[in-house]
């Protein structure tokens, strides 16, 4: 099935079409429309259009949008899992909890229009002020240029359009180039749920195509969800749009000497191998107690072995495929790099196709790319620490700032962590992998600019508006 650009009220084919095919075994999943400069001009003036109706739909329109919505993803949640898995390579449990988690995100957005949306202020604090009434909306900015990546086909897709509908905005939307085509299905989706016309606008396309909406003017907020180097770029280009940067990192995670070895191994070894890796919040470094170094490591390498490895269609898969060859070649390389300035690999570094499967290393000199940038795949380095306060320091000796997880039983140590940690969420007693759809998510340093969680996302695009009432006696 070829999937055709949606502009405005038209479903455009083009002759530039690409076939989208499964990572793992590279069988064809379907065929999608690129499009180019001029379909995307196009679909900036469908959505600025656009803009006049859904500025102004009410209240429960909208609800009711969002509702119908989550609902239907709801109704078609195992369709949409394994096409996400076909097309993406995630492994089915984990596409399954995705779709669970975006239904949600859609219901937030329903639910916050149910919430107060602004405020009566007293102006009259001194004489000037008096007999007058002062209150404001927030109001939304303008068209959403939004580009989403691979790696949560339906959720982050569904973190940029649940706000952005939530707030009366349209939105041009880029879809992930190696997973498109769950955007197609929930933007049909939403057009049942009786979006209007031209307020989603979906085109896939080039970064060159695509840097065309982050320049143009017409377009109020870029909210984009992809690394640190191509999201830095793109806010200067944005000129005067609100940009939200939901960016990487190589998120650390401390073991404390008191740790609960039987409570934190689960968790951390899901975060760091769940979808091989490809999440920005991973467990990428961890940090334990030097005298609990030993045991952790051994325990932690033993049950990485054995974690299911492959077909992501396999009920009991853990570590999927990666998904293209370049990233395969990348992370391979990467742990050559380190393995060759010194570092113990305990276990993985080889590839079998596209899969990696769990990789430990030890004695990893921090200035090797497995620790300094995000690794994005099934790459996890251990170190011992001595002190509490040298792990805290090892983690903000980082670029990125975007979570941090940390196991220990003592409150000082968990309160010191998290006033001391540059990072934009500290979770105690769990890995940084850990995200519920409602709170702020976002980070700090190179790891991102603005918060998403859905109310946090309306708030960003959207502005207080000011409304003065003088009464004529006044």
């Amino acid at each position: 099935m070829a999937y055709s650009l949606r502009i405005g009220e038209e479903s455009r084919t083009t002759n530039d079409v690409e076939a989208i095919t499964n990572p793992f075994d590279g069988t064809v999943v379907g065929e999608v429309c690129i499009g180019s400069a001029h379909d995307l001009d196009d679909a900036i003036a469908a959505a600025t259009d656009a803009f006049e109706t859904t500025r102004r739909l009410p209240t429960h329109e909208r609800i009711a949008i969002l509702r119908r919505t989550a609902a239907a993803l709801e109704a078609r949640a195992e369709e949409i899992a394994l096409l996400m898995t076909r097309e993406s390579g995630k492994p089915i449990r984990f596409s399954r909890a995705e779709v669970a988690r975006a239904v949600v995100t859609f219901e937030l957005g329903a639910a916050e229009l149910t919430r107060e949306r602004g405020e009566v202020l007293p102006i009259d604090l001194n004489q000037a002020g008096e007999g007058r009434l002062c209150l404001y909306e927030r109001v939304p900015r303008g068209p959403v240029a939004a580009i989403s990546p691979f790696n949560f086909p339906l959720n982050l897709v569904a973190h940029k359009l649940s706000p952005t509908i939530a707030v009366g905005a349209s939105t041009v939307l880029k879809p992930p180039p190696q997973c498109p085509i769950t955007s197609f299905v929930l933007a049909e989706i939403l057009e049942e749920a009786g979006l209007p016309a031209g307020a989603l606008n979906v085109v896939p396309c080039g970064p060159e195509v695509a840097q065309r909406m982050v320049e143009d003017d017409r377009m109020k907020v870029l909210s984009f969800t992809g690394s640190d180097t191509v999201g830095w770029k793109l806010k200067s280009l944005a000129g005067r749009k609100q940009v939200l940067l939901e960016l990487g990192g190589n998120a650390p995670c401390i073991v404390d000497e008191d740790a609960d070895f039987d409570a934190c191994m689960p968790p951390i070894l899901n975060g760091a191998w769940a979808h091989a890796g490809q999440v920005c919040i991973k467990v990428q470094r961890i940090f334990v107690h030097a005298s609990r170094f030993d045991a952790f490591l051994e325990r932690f390498v033993e049950e990485s072995r054995a974690l299911p490895c492959g077909d992501p269609m396999d009920e009991a898969t853990v570590v999927g495929p990666l998904i293209e060859p370049v990233h395969v070649k990348r992370v391979t390389e990467w742990v050559a790099e380190a393995r060759k300035a010194g570092a113990v690999v305990h276990c993985g570094g080889e590839a079998d196709g596209s899969v990696l499967p769990p990789t430990v290393l030890t004695n990893v000199d921090p200035g090797q790319r497995v620790c300094k940038d995000e690794v994005f795949g099934p790459v996890t380095v251990v170190e011992p620490f001595d002190e509490f306060s040298d792990a805290i320091e090892a983690c903000n000796a980082s670029r990125f700032g975007l979570q941090a997880g940390i196991f220990t039983q003592n409150i000082t140590k968990a309160m010191h962590a998290f006033r001391e940690l540059d990072y934009g969420g500290v979770l105690i007693n769990d890995v940084p992998t850990f995200r519920v759809d409602n709170f702020p998510y976002g980070g700090t340093k190179d790891s991102g600019f603005g918060r998403e969680g859905v109310r946090f996302a309306m708030e960003e695009m959207t502005e207080p508006k000011v409304l003065v009432l003088r009464g004529l006696d006044a």
